[in-house]
């Protein structure tokens, strides 16, 4: 029996029914799940000294999307409204394939479990023509690297631009092979025992991406296997103008009358819910997972979060994509959650506390889990601790339910424990090589923001020490490599190169079409060749994206 014990801590959080909070106690876990807490000394084979931390049930994601790890802050898209900020990202998002979600899926995870967070639920929906195979496959390995436990969806599209949707035709699928592939990721992953590290919900995307019959082909599936239903709903007034003009329903109305609706139903954002509407999710048990920072990027709206929880609407917190939120970190989440509600609802706003229990039993409810949430005897050893011995926290510790949306964290947590294992130690991750991880995600990014060919980037099959440009014109292919010479002059002043039509490179700067440019470095010393590489790379990303130039 493999046993574990939080020794002395400071205070334990428990967000149990009777919202306990224990002091100078220790908890134990014993096989993954909690079998004392309290102030009688325990024995372990392993032992954390907890003295001076506050101990936190494990943060609960309800709703992410963790390819978007490799596309987040791109200067491009930071203005746009999420049709035109999808429609531009899709032309990235084309070139996902399985070495993409693993690393992404490592890199967001693994920000996840620096900040607390236990579970991760990922609505991953884009399988791209010829790389859709082994995505869910990839991220699953991800989550068994870090040992976070893990929540995946076989995601999916059918309604492409041509059907009068939003994504390109080289991202959808029929619904014949996406429910195919439900079932198999059904079969293959998804554990409903208690304490469960792998499940599974279907999740088609939203209505303007997704067919009614897939829809509903996915509501009947989702049942007979056993499984929960999500998606994205209500999240942009431009959604309900296209749910009303293709459908003649508003948005929930729509999905309703497709089986959509019930206790294994929870959707992102829900932002546009009328009043009739919220006391509908109340009626049936429907969920909704809480997005703050994302809606507030994208300027989408505030969900209306005060009215549901007095409604008993379900509701959980998310961090939402990547892309979108630009970061993983389910504790930013947590504070901006109880500023924005205190900034719109004042005095009926939810307390500090109550959105940490929005982030563990909220988020645990909606995922259908009543085997972690909280910290209780019988239920998962899934929790986090904090430090509060440190300066910036003096004072803080006065009331501990409610620090985390009162005064917040920053900085990465003391210690994560997932299923009775320790997987983050004094601020780093147990199971990863994090610098190592840093050097290949950050590679494998350049890669795959080049792109194809057709999209204006650098070429993705680029041989050593060769810089292969496609700009929109020559004129732009001489001012980057301008730029690029005057940087790398910056970082190798002893081999500053020259520019075209000077020196020993003249000949190795030539057209080899009517838009595209060849660089051939293979000469040159490895600090001089990465120095152009990523300078061009930087400066392609600016410039060269689908549509930035006419």
């Amino acid at each position: 029996m493999a046993r574990l014990l939080m020794k002395n801590a400071s205070h334990i959080v428990t967000c149990d029914p009777s919202d306990t909070v224990y002091t100078d106690s220790n908890l134990l876990m014993e096989d993954g799940v909690i079998t004392y807490i309290g102030p009688e000394e325990q024995q372990a084979e392993e032992v954390i000294d907890a003295a001076g931390c506050i101990v936190y049930p494990g943060l609960i994601n309800t709703h992410h999307h963790l390819y978007q790890t490799f596309s987040r802050n791109l200067p491009q898209v930071q203005n746009l409204e999420l049709f035109d900020w999808l429609k531009a990202l899709y032309e990235i998002w084309k070139n996902l394939d399985s070495r993409v979600i693993y690393h992404s899926s490592v890199t967001g995870m693994g920000e996840l479990m620096k900040n607390g967070c236990t579970t991760c639920f990922d609505h991953h929906y884009v399988f791209p023509q010829g790389q859709a195979e082994g995505l869910l496959d990839a991220q699953f390995a991800a989550a068994e690297d870090l040992g976070i436990r893990m929540y995946a969806s076989r995601g999916s599209m059918d309604l492409s631009k041509k059907d009068g949707g939003l994504p390109p035709d080289s991202v959808v699928q029929t619904v014949d092979e996406i429910l195919r592939d439900c079932q198999r990721a059904v079969e293959t992953y998804h554990d409903p025992s208690r304490f469960s590290m792998r499940m599974v919900a279907l999740a088609p995307c939203s209505p303007f991406s997704v067919s009614e019959e897939l829809l509903r082909q996915s509501a009947i599936l989702a049942r007979d296997l056993g499984v929960r239903l999500h998606t994205h709903l209500c999240e942009t007034k431009d959604e309900e103008r296209f749910v009303r003009e293709r459908c003649g329903m508003r948005p929930l109305e729509y999905m309703e009358s497709l089986g959509w609706i019930g206790p294994d139903v929870w959707y992102a954002h829900g932002i546009h819910f009328n009043g009739e509407e919220l006391r509908r999710l109340a009626e049936t048990g429907t969920g909704v997972a809480h997005c703050p920072i994302s809606n507030m990027k994208l300027s989408s709206g505030v969900c209306r979060v005060p009215e549901m929880l007095e409604l008993g609407v379900p509701v959980g917190l998310a961090v939402d994509g990547s892309a979108s939120n630009d970061g993983s970190n389910l504790l930013e989440e947590l504070r901006v959650a109880y500023l924005l509600h205190r900034l719109q609802s004042s005095e009926k706003a939810p307390s500090g506390y109550d959105v940490l229990k929005i982030a563990t039993v909220g988020s645990a409810k909606i995922l259908g889990r009543d085997d972690i949430g909280s910290l209780e005897v019988g239920k998962a050893g899934d929790l986090f601790a904090i430090d509060t011995r440190r300066l910036e926290m003096v004072g803080a510790d006065l009331d501990p339910k409610s620090l985390l949306g009162t005064v917040g964290w920053k900085g990465p947590v003391d210690h994560t424990v997932v299923n009775g294992k320790v997987t983050v130690r004094n601020g780093k991750l147990v199971n990863l090589d994090e610098e190592k991880a840093a050097r290949e995600a950050a590679a494998l990014v350049r890669d795959y923001l080049a792109g194809p060919t057709e999209t204006g980037l650098l070429h993705p099959a680029l041989k050593p020490g060769r810089l292969v440009i496609y700009p929109k014109n020559e004129q732009y292919a001489a001012r980057i490599f301008r730029a690029a010479c005057l940087l790398v002059r910056t970082v190798c002043p002893a081999r500053a190169a020259p520019f075209p039509g000077q020196g020993p490179l003249a000949e190795n700067w030539q057209d080899i079409g009517p838009s595209a440019t060849v660089l051939q470095t293979a000469a040159w010393e490895e600090k001089v060749q990465k120095a152009y590489f990523e300078t061009f790379t930087i400066i392609q990303t600016l410039l060269f994206l689908p549509g930035m130039l006419d």
